[in-house]
């Protein structure tokens, strides 16, 4: 029989429900059977947001916006706070480009405060904060004063995190956040419990705590058009063919300020060619290395896991490999060799500098290597172990509509992604007789300019 549970009473201040996340929930709750709209949603962080709340909070969002085409992937790494997880975000978070990032993670503040700039400045993402769920009764709060709660390090940090860094972190970057912290003690004095009675071991949560979680994330996202939309109308804007946009002997013109653009199709019919060639400032997209490296696997907590892998010189799609070749006698250090499916063999390195492969497509931090504590992975690291990950475009150098079109949906395409945020004029030629096969073109322009310290 599933377990029920009380519900959370209701929020202290519900006027801050919905802040910093009302482009997303704006395409949620407009979307219908006829329109739907997508949404890409990332949760990230670490172990507590690998847990099942988040799965809970994805499928409400599914029950109470049927007709939106969501997309919503969670690629929390346990174990990794700020300080590391700044790493392995070049690989999952930026490129993903989401609509809404949800995020919790444990750490330091400033390393914390970089991936939300990251985002905020590489992406026109809205994000929502959590402050941390309740592990102790909080320095400052009546129980903590009841119960003994020593004023030490961890507390200290604690309070500062959540009552000072975290608020001002939100508030400096437009960001949404969620006061988990606050719902949290009215659901435990509200029920008479002690933390431990949410946790299944001092911080992870049991079956109640994943549930109170759900809860207090669900009831922070919520459709709010009384807000103003001045916050997050900037953050995308759509031309449409034919009214905002006119194309003329087969070429169609934008210029635009921001660092994505995407296709919508047309229909391919009479006047319509089949496919057009893309420019940005008159050149291909392929010309900016607009490209990226997927997450390199196997991934952390394998026996060996390369968390972030960047490159000295421009990119092509391609599949790499590096392969251990030998390892120090007491385990901690190792030599290998990389190789692409295009390159070929493309030199060899060690944990003991930082290396560049020969093409400079490779470039590789010793920091970077993941070797889980022998008390996790016990296994040492073998000769001929492999580790493997692709470069991937984020551009089209030429557009093609897909061959099957939804009328109800945008099916778009992402003609380039990564651009430095700035304006660029956008020409579609035709490969045919008619016009570009678009109906829209979707601009997105990151919040923050790169420079704020």
């Amino acid at each position: 029989m599933t377990q029920t549970y009380p519900v959370p009473p209701p929020p202290a201040d519900p006027n801050q429900l919905g802040r910093g996340v009302q482009r997303a929930m704006t395409l949620l709750a407009t979307s219908t059977s006829k329109h739907r709209n997508t949404v890409r949603i990332l949760f990230y962080g670490q172990s507590i947001t690998e847990q099942d709340w988040s799965r809970q909070v994805a499928d409400d969002l599914r029950r109470r916006f049927p007709d939106a085409d969501l997309q919503i992937e969670n690629r929390a790494i346990g174990g990794f706070a700020s300080q590391l997880l700044r790493r392995p975000a070049e690989h999952d978070l930026y490129p993903f480009y989401p609509d809404l990032l949800i995020f919790h993670v444990y750490g330091g503040n400033q390393e914390y405060e970089e991936i939300i700039r990251n985002v905020r400045t590489r992406t026109a993402a809205e994000v929502l904060m959590q402050r941390d769920h309740v592990t102790f009764w909080p320095l400052g709060t009546p129980e903590a004063a009841a119960h003994g709660v020593a004023e030490d390090g961890g507390t200290r940090w604690d309070r500062l995190m959540n009552t000072q860094f975290l608020p001002d972190i939100a508030r400096r970057y437009g960001c949404g956040l969620a006061d988990v912290r606050g719902g949290w003690l009215d659901y435990l004095r509200a029920n008479h419990l002690e933390p431990n009675a949410l946790l299944a071991d001092g911080v992870h949560l049991n079956a109640w705590g994943n549930f109170l979680m759900a809860r207090l994330i669900e009831r922070y996202l919520v459709y709010r058009p009384d807000l103003p939309k001045t916050d997050w109308q900037s953050l995308s804007h759509t031309y449409a063919v034919g009214k905002d946009l006119k194309p003329k002997n087969g070429r169609l013109t934008l210029t635009f300020t921001g660092n994505r653009l995407d296709a919508l199709p047309a229909l391919v019919r009479k006047g319509v060619s089949p496919s057009a060639r893309v420019l940005i400032d008159g050149r291909p997209p392929s010309e900016d290395d607009l490209y990226y490296f997927t997450r390199p696997q196997p991934g952390p907590w394998s026996m060996l896991a390369l968390v972030r892998v960047d490159h000295a010189a421009p990119l092509q799609t391609e599949d790499w490999t590096l392969t251990v070749t030998s390892v120090k006698p007491d385990g901690t250090g190792w030599s290998y060799d990389v190789s692409g499916s295009k390159t070929g063999p493309d030199g060899g390195g060690s944990t003991d500098a930082v290396f560049v492969s020969k093409s400079g497509r490779v470039r590789i931090d010793p920091k970077d290597f993941f070797r889980p504590p022998e008390s996790f992975h016990p296994a040492p690291v073998t000769i001929g172990y492999t580790i493997r990950w692709q470069a991937v475009p984020l551009f089209h150098d030429v557009y093609a509509p897909p061959a099957t079109l939804d009328p109800t949906r945008d099916q778009v395409e992402t003609l380039a992604q990564g651009l430095p945020n700035g304006p660029y004029t956008l020409t579609l030629l035709s490969d045919g007789p008619g016009t570009p096969p678009v109906r829209a073109l979707r601009v997105y322009t990151p919040p923050v300019a790169a420079n704020v310290p």
